[in-house]
């Protein structure tokens, strides 16, 4: 297992202190949009995600990623209709005693800074920073910055993307961008990466980029993983997004291997069984409870 050199591994977000070089996190995934990829707009009223948000955060997952926009191409949305619809959930989640970190999945700072406003900690920016204003609002507020390697503008098509050495230029983007961020103000200790699987790559880039990413993990800083029944799994696998869930948990683990620290997921349950299992082998923390051949005569074994 990779264990990814970082310069600040312990971090306050929220009311978590989290020390990453021990820890696998997952992050539930909330779209409050009626077209988002997954789950079709399922938690598109507002009840329904405030309840999905709480039920993610009661199965285990200690951080909640709040968003009202597709990355997928599409018409652009006002950014107050934008703001209209994750805001709400982030104060309605507050409002219900919701504990987890919460961060907002934007790239425009008007709605960054409002849902700061409701009790977000974490801008989650998938477009790595197509917004120069974003940047030294995080620096202002003291947030949190997830950096996320894309090529294409905000809900543009990007065809056929082409790298020369798809890890390689991810790299080398995530690093131009950490310099761009602590340019505007944002300290080091609130950056998080993210290589983008999936986000203008083809099946075959984002394959590589699992298999080699502890060449992006040697960056330094915290790295997300958002792997949960994408394209590139699909692909792999030959199976509809409904059948993706082991592919996910199995890629899931190979990124956690490689140095990803937070995991972003749909299944909430299976990603945490998953993330604690990793974190029981690696000697990070002790198992549940201990019973088996513990007693003076042997037992039969639950799972013989």
């Amino acid at each position: 297992m990779y264990l990814p050199p970082l310069r600040h591994p312990v971090r306050t977000l929220g009311e978590h202190t989290i020390d990453f070089s021990r820890r696998i996190v997952v992050m539930a995934i909330i779209n409050r949009t009626p077209d988002s990829f997954f789950d079709a707009g399922a938690t598109f009223g507002l009840e329904s995600a405030v309840e999905a948000a709480l039920a993610a955060e009661a199965a285990g997952a200690e951080w909640v990623d709040i968003g009202g926009v597709p990355f997928a191409p599409g018409p652009a949305l006002p950014w107050r209709e934008e703001a209209d619809r994750v805001v709400p959930v982030v104060a309605g989640l507050r409002a219900r005693g919701g504990r987890a970190i919460v961060s907002v999945d934007t790239f425009d700072h008007r709605v960054a800074a409002a849902a700061l406003d409701a009790g977000a900690t974490v801008v989650n920016d998938t477009t790595g920073l197509s917004d120069p204003e974003l940047a030294p609002l995080v620096a202002e507020r003291g947030a949190h910055l997830v950096l996320t390697h894309s090529l294409a503008a905000p809900r543009t098509v990007y065809p056929r993307p082409r790298y020369d050495d798809v890890v390689t230029d991810v790299r080398a983007f995530l690093e131009a961008r950490i310099g761009a961020a602590l340019a505007a103000g944002v300290a080091e200790d609130r950056l998080i990466i993210d290589p983008g699987h999936d986000l203008n790559k083809n099946t075959s880039h984002s394959l590589e980029i699992t298999r080699r990413l502890p060449e992006i993990a040697a960056l330094g800083l915290p790295l997300l993983a958002a792997v949960s029944n994408k394209d590139f799994i699909g692909e792999s696998l030959g199976l509809p997004k409904e059948r993706r869930l082991a592919g996910s948990l199995a890629a899931a683990t190979v990124c956690a291997q490689g140095g990803a620290r937070i995991l972003r997921m749909h299944q909430v349950p299976e990603a945490v069984s998953t993330a604690r299992m990793i974190e029981v082998i690696q000697g990070w923390r002790e198992p549940a409870y201990l019973l088996h051949n513990q007693g003076e005569i042997n037992l039969p074994s639950a799972g013989a």
